[in-house]
């Protein structure tokens, strides 16, 4: 017996989510099915999907219930789980607004990397609290074809590798992940981000997120780059006692990126909620069978 089942569609700098209601975590979504969903031609499209439950509801967020009602369940377009998605995150509170669950001003949310602190602005942007970076020590090297570069190991709650180049089309195609060296560097996979200068505090990336490919934008890897930059400018709030603030764009738009003395990072853009539908657990049923 076929169910129909509700979804949205929507992005955060044309970094883009299926977005799928499940407050009470009901609905079975293995790997398959979240690859078929994604995909750009066989299903709806996406660079990932956004499972909304209740934390209550989910075995993953019932520690964090108290602290934030609703968790974000990220899956990767191939159907892998990830920690956290900082452009999810925007959209995913959009989401909980548009349906009546939010309103304007601070909420929180549970995520895999921790409980993320968002704020929805009145001009449409929204503002999420980030965490603080790690720093991993030791040298990594990113490559692409017959170039190298030294990358910074930055930990946003998800790994990323920052290289910064001189062309971001020496970043190559993308489609595949770039090699890194030492392989022990990134057990789990990595995500590497492609920077170069645009001006003062002001860089242009292009990222290969783990499990996704290329995608238009990456909120964690934006988060990663500014930190990356700032201490490559010499610049690091926790010393100065004044926060830093990095302009990063990405292919699909612009990320404004704090870092507070204390370490913690914001990061601030849109989030569009485009379409909403439903789709046929039969079909799904019948693609993975």
């Amino acid at each position: 017996m076929s169910t129909r089942i509700a979804f949205l569609k929507g992005h955060g700098t044309e970094n883009d989510f299926v977005i799928v209601p499940d407050p009470e975590n009901a609905l079975d979504l293995p790997p398959a099915a979240v690859a078929v969903l994604c995909d750009r031609r066989a299903g709806v499209g996406g660079d990932g999907l956004l499972h909304v439950v209740r934390s209550a509801a989910h075995p993953e967020a019932r520690g964090m219930a108290a602290e934030a009602e609703w968790f974000m369940d990220y899956r990767n377009g191939d159907g892998s789980v990830a920690e956290m998605c900082g452009n999810g995150v925007r959209v995913f509170a959009r989401y909980l607004q548009r349906a009546g669950h939010a309103a304007e001003g601070d909420l929180a949310i549970a995520t895999r990397g921790g409980v993320k602190h968002v704020h929805l602005a009145k001009n449409g942007d929204v503002t999420v609290g980030m965490g603080r970076a790690g720093l991993p020590e030791g040298d990594v090297v990113v490559s692409v074809g017959e170039r190298g570069w030294p990358a910074r190991n930055v930990n946003m709650g998800n790994p990323h590798a920052v290289a910064f180049v001189a062309d971001l089309a020496h970043a190559g195609d993308l489609y595949t992940p770039p090699p890194y060296e030492p392989a022990t560097a990134y057990p789990d996979g990595v995500n590497v981000e492609f920077v170069v200068d645009r001006g003062p505090r002001h860089v242009a990336m292009r990222v290969h997120e783990r499990g996704s490919g290329e995608t238009r934008s990456c909120g964690t890897g934006a988060c990663a780059v500014a930190v990356a930059t700032a201490r490559r400018d010499g610049t690091d709030p926790a010393v100065t006692g004044t926060p830093a603030t990095y302009t990063v764009d990405v292919p699909g738009g612009t990320l404004v990126i704090t870092e507070h003395p204390d370490g913690e990072i914001e990061m601030t853009g849109p989030a569009v909620i485009v379409a909403e539908g439903e789709f046929d657990s039969a079909w799904l049923e019948g693609v993975l069978a």
